[in-house]
């Protein structure tokens, strides 16, 4: 009987999903272009900053040592 209740209650499960992703707005191939660029970028520029900000704390811990 639980397993019944189980299988009925994935698919309403999955039904209520496909229902939920037929109403979301996708975004065109030029756009998803763009999208991915903003994220390409940021996270070069949060990469970058993190490189940056460890050199420099590298570089105080070395002279603190000396």
């Amino acid at each position: 009987m639980a397993a019944q209740t189980k299988k009925k209650g994935a698919r309403k499960y999955f039904k209520s999903v496909k229902s939920e992703l037929k109403k979301v707005s996708w975004p065109n191939r030029k756009e998803l272009q763009s999208y991915t660029m903003v994220v390409l970028v940021t996270c070069g520029l949060a990469a970058l900053g993190i490189w940056l900000t460890d050199s420099i704390f590298g570089q105080v811990i070395k002279l603190l040592i000396k």
